[in-house]
């Protein structure tokens, strides 16, 4: 492509260099996560500390709030997660486990919103975090809305990510014509073993699928279809009910 620029390109694999599990890295860490050679990295890690992005005692280096910037204007616009964010409150009170609303984007989910009751995962899910759509339930409920070519490009080579993972396409392509049907997607242990996510696909005003809404819980006695769903369908009808309107809900 003419217009790919490379350095922007490198510029944003050494932001994506840090997250939750890497907070703080030496140069030797960010160009090998960045996949870049020491002398790129520390080139790059040198203007983003001089533009207020990243900072360093000389030997170790960390991102600072300002990245948040990057990110603001997109979430602003949205909108959704300010709506979402009460409702995912009251939602979580009510059935005791966390809640979270996630975008599609590509074939990943982008968590936007998250009300935590307790650390689930073996990651630290926050705001940003991605994960694949095809082993979850908000990432089902969202790619089951899509076309058919669309689904298919990407459904392509799905990984195992524990023993219960579906990764046979015609499976998985069967399984989201059945989650389009019921309107919902339940996924146990497929993307983390200990992990149970039920998900609803949330609507804009014109019936478009923008977004979905999960609980997620451990393995017990709790029954997420039976016990969970009810409250999670009228929360995310209380969420479409802002978007439409245009009303935040305080």
């Amino acid at each position: 492509m003419s217009d790919h620029v490379r350095s922007l390109e490198r510029g944003l694999a050494v932001l994506r260099a840090f997250d939750a599990d890497a907070p703080v890295q030496t140069l030797s860490d960010v160009a090998r996560r960045a996949g870049l050679t020491r002398a790129a990295a520390r080139r790059f890690l040198l203007t983003l500390a001089e533009l207020g992005y990243v900072r360093s005692d000389g030997r170790l280096f960390q991102l600072t709030p300002k990245v948040l910037e990057l990110g603001y204007a997109y979430l602003s616009a949205l909108t959704l997660p300010e709506v979402a964010g009460p409702h995912l409150e009251a939602l979580s009170a009510q059935v005791h486990e966390s809640a979270s609303m996630s975008v599609l984007d590509g074939a990943d989910i982008v968590y936007v919103a998250r009300v935590a009751t307790s650390r689930l995962m073996t990651a630290a899910i926050t705001i940003g975090t991605r994960l694949p759509a095809y082993a979850s339930a908000m990432g089902r409920v969202m790619l089951a809305a899509r076309p058919q070519e669309e689904r298919a490009q990407l459904l392509a080579a799905p990984a195992a990510l524990t023993d219960r993972t579906v990764t046979d396409t015609a499976v998985l392509a069967r399984t989201l014509d059945d989650v389009a049907a019921a309107g919902w997607a339940l996924v146990e242990e497929e993307l983390e073993l200990g992990v149970r996510s039920i998900a609803v696909p949330v609507h804009d005003a014109r019936g478009a699928v923008v977004a979905a809404v999960n609980v997620a819980a451990r393995p017990g006695p709790v029954d997420l279809v039976a016990d969970v769903l009810p409250h999670l369908r009228a929360t995310v009808a209380a969420i479409e009910t802002d978007l439409r309107s245009g009303r935040l809900s305080r």
